[in-house]
C-alpha cells in the first residue's frame, strides 16, 4: 500500500494518491491533473477511481479531466446529483483497490453529500480516513456554505454535522490517521490548525468540536464567529456540479501571445480586465495603466476569485515563463475567459513607448511624520475586520480588500485625500492600491511592510483596538 498527500499551499488544499497492487485512486483532485498522471505512470499504476468528498466550493476539481484521461470512475457519496456521469455510492459501500479497501462514510453537515473515505490496509485494519471538509486538524467544516441552495439553516446543517461526527468519526480507533482536504488558511473552516494531518486520537483530545458536549453546545461553538464566506464559493460549487472547459483547451487559448498593439486593442473591448501577476516589487515600479495587481507570490487564486468578475474577459501581464502557471492557478478557481498574454510582458509595453503608471511607496516612519501635519490624510487599512479589531491606527478606516470592488466602499475616498494604504505585510495593500487607481484615485501611497512595519514604530503612533469586532 502506498499513500501520498499532494498539498497545494497557495489554496491550502490536499489531494491524495492511494495505491495497491498497481491500482490507484485519487481523492479530491485539483483541476490540473498532470501530477496525478505522472505519479501513476512513474509507479506503473492504473487510476481506477476518483473519490470526491463533496462538491468543493473553494476550488474547481479535476474530476472530469482526470476521468476523461484515465477512464476512472468518479465516485460521490449519497444524495449527490450531477450533470455528468458519476457513481453515487451508498453509505457503507466498499471499494476494492488491489489488496486494500475504501469504505464510504456518509457524513452530512458541511454539505448534504459530504462523505469520508475509510482506508483499510491489506490486513483489513482501519488505517486512515480521508475526511474532506467534515473534519480538519483543529476544526470542522463550516455548515453555512450550502444552506441557501439546500434550503436548510446553518443550525440544521450544524446539527447534522454533530450527528455525523458522533456516529461515524468518534467510533474510529485513536491510531487511525486523519487526512483532511484543507490546512491552515482555508476559508472552509473557522481556524484550521497548522498541521496537514493528524490522528483521530489527537483530534479527540485537542479539537474543540470533538470534545464532550451536547448538540446545542456544538452548534453554538461551530457557528459563532463565522465570517462571510468568499463570494466565489457558490460559483465554484456550481462549476463542480455542472462541468467545465477542458484545461488544455483553456491553456491553449489563454497562453496566446499578444503584441502590444493587439493587447491594446483587446483591452478596449467589452470592459476587458488587465491582470498583472508579477511580484509586487516589480509592479509598483511600473505597470500598464488600469491593471489590477494580483501577484503569484501570494494566495493568488483566492484573491483573484474574490476580486475579479467571472463574466469579464481577462488579459494577462506576467513574468516571462509564468504564463502557464498563471492560467492554471486561475483555472483552479473557475476562470475560463482568459484571452491572452502580453508578449514580452511589461518591458515590451514600456519599450513601445506606451504610457505607464506607478505606485508610490513610503515607510512607516514617513507616515508617522506626516500624520500630525496633514489634516487631509486618510489611512486605509485593508486587513480583515478581525485583524483591524485586534489593533489599528487611530486614524485608519477599515475597508477589507475583498470589499474594495464594491463601489460603495470607495464612496468617501477621492483624489483630494492623501491616501495611505496598508495591510499586514504589503501584498494585499498593493492589490488594493491597484484597484483604487483603476477607479481613478491616484493620490495613493502604499506603506511598505504594512502593519508589521507600523508595529516596529509603534511608539510613534496611536494604536486602538475595536472590542466590538473581537466579541
Amino acid at each position: 500500500m502506498f499513500v501520498k498527500q499532494l498539498y497545494t499551499s497557495c489554496i491550502s488544499e490536499a489531494a491524495y494518491y492511494v495505491e495497491s497492487e498497481g491500482e490507484a485512486v485519487i481523492i479530491d483532485p485539483l483541476r490540473d491533473i498532470e501530477e496525478y498522471l505522472l505519479l501513476a505512470t512513474e509507479r506503473k499504476a492504473t487510476i481506477k477511481y476518483i473519490f470526491e468528498t463533496h462538491f468543493h466550493a473553494d476550488f474547481v476539481s479535476g474530476h472530469l479531466d482526470l476521468a476523461a484521461s484515465t477512464g476512472a470512475t468518479i465516485v460521490y457519496g449519497p444524495n449527490t446529483q450531477t450533470k455528468f456521469k458519476a457513481h453515487v455510492a451508498t453509505d457503507g459501500e466498499v471499494f476494492t483497490i488491489g489488496n486494500i479497501t475504501i469504505k464510504v462514510l456518509h457524513t452530512p453537515g458541511h454539505t448534504l453529500e459530504s462523505s469520508c473515505y475509510l482506508l483499510c490496509n491489506e490486513q483489513g485494519q482501519e488505517y486512515a480516513v480521508f475526511t474532506g471538509d467534515t473534519l480538519f486538524v483543529g476544526d470542522v467544516g463550516r455548515p453555512d456554505l450550502s444552506q441557501k441552495e439546500e434550503r436548510l439553516t446553518t443550525e440544521a446543517l450544524a446539527g447534522m454535522l454533530y450527528d455525523s461526527l458522533q456516529s461515524k468519526i468518534m467510533p474510529l480507533a485513536d491510531d487511525v490517521i486523519l487526512y483532511p482536504a484543507h490546512g491552515a488558511g482555508s476559508s472552509c473552516g473557522k481556524n484550521l490548525g497548522t498541521e496537514n494531518e493528524s490522528t483521530i486520537g489527537e483530534q479527540k483530545q485537542t479539537n474543540y468540536a470533538l470534545q464532550p458536549q451536547t448538540k446545542e453546545e456544538f452548534i453554538k461553538a461551530i457557528t459563532e464567529g463565522l465570517q462571510e464566506p468568499p463570494k466565489y464559493f457558490p460559483i465554484n460549487a456550481q462549476i463542480n456540479k455542472e462541468g467545465y472547459e477542458n484545461l488544455e483547451a483553456l491553456l491553449e487559448k489563454g497562453m496566446q501571445p499578444l503584441s502590444v498593439s493587439a493587447f491594446k486593442e483587446k483591452s478596449k473591448q467589452d470592459e476587458c480586465i488587465i491582470v498583472d501577476t508579477r511580484p509586487a516589487a516589480l509592479f509598483v515600479d511600473g505597470f500598464v495603466p488600469g491593471a489590477i495587481f494580483i501577484g503569484l507570490e501570494g494566495r493568488f487564486a483566492e484573491w483573484a476569485a474574490s476580486i475579479l468578475p467571472f463574466d469579464k474577459r481577462i488579459l494577462l501581464v506576467t513574468e516571462d515563463g509564468k504564463e502557464k502557471e498563471t492560467i492554471t492557478r486561475l483555472a483552479r478557481v473557475g476562470f475560463e475567459n482568459i484571452d491572452g498574454c502580453l508578449k514580452g510582458g511589461f518591458e515590451a509595453w514600456k519599450n513601445a513607448g506606451e504610457p505607464i503608471d506607478l505606485l508610490i511607496e513610503v515607510d512607516a516612519d514617513e507616515l508617522a511624520m506626516d500624520i500630525p501635519f496633514d489634516d487631509n490624510l486618510v489611512v486605509v487599512d485593508v486587513r480583515k475586520e478581525t485583524e483591524y479589531g485586534n489593533g489599528h491606527l487611530k486614524q485608519a478606516i477599515n475597508i477589507p480588500l475583498e470589499n474594495l470592488t464594491d463601489p460603495a466602499s470607495m464612496a468617501d475616498l477621492d483624489d483630494n485625500h492623501n491616501i495611505y494604504v496598508h495591510c499586514a505585510g504589503g501584498y494585499r495593500s498593493v492589490i488594493a492600491s491597484s484597484l483604487l487607481k483603476r477607479e481613478g484615485i491616484h493620490n495613493i501611497r502604499n506603506i511598505t511592510g504594512g502593519w508589521d512595519a507600523i508595529l516596529e514604530e509603534k511608539d510613534r503612533f496611536v494604536i486602538e483596538k475595536t472590542e466590538a469586532v473581537l466579541n
